[in-house]
């Protein structure tokens, strides 16, 4: 368990006005391969972690919308920084069968 969660929904700017999913499917790709517990939702994934971490996963996501063909990137964050630990699973528990 870490000590924040943050939830991210990128929006990149496609040069063409082509379908953001392949784009989407590449930030998701970069979430999976930093290894942090994280889940994807209809709207947005959320990810827990330590704050610094997270926030250089986010980094590198914008990073990648550019890279490959972006011309710029919206991010809408949320995050939850709890000192003594924060997890996906206690804040939804009550809401699980």
């Amino acid at each position: 368990m870490g000590n924040a969660l943050l939830s991210i929904q990128i929006i990149p700017k496609t040069k063409d006005g082509e379908d953001v999913i392949l784009y989407v499917d590449k930030a998701i790709a970069i979430i999976e391969q930093s290894g942090v517990k994280y889940q994807v939702n209809p709207l947005e994934t959320t990810m827990e972690g330590d704050l610094t971490e997270l926030f250089s996963i986010v980094e590198k996501m914008n990073e990648a919308m550019i890279e490959n063909g972006s011309r710029n990137v919206i991010s809408q964050i949320k995050v939850l920084y709890q000192p003594d630990g924060a997890s996906m699973d206690a804040l939804t528990k009550k809401y699980r069968s």
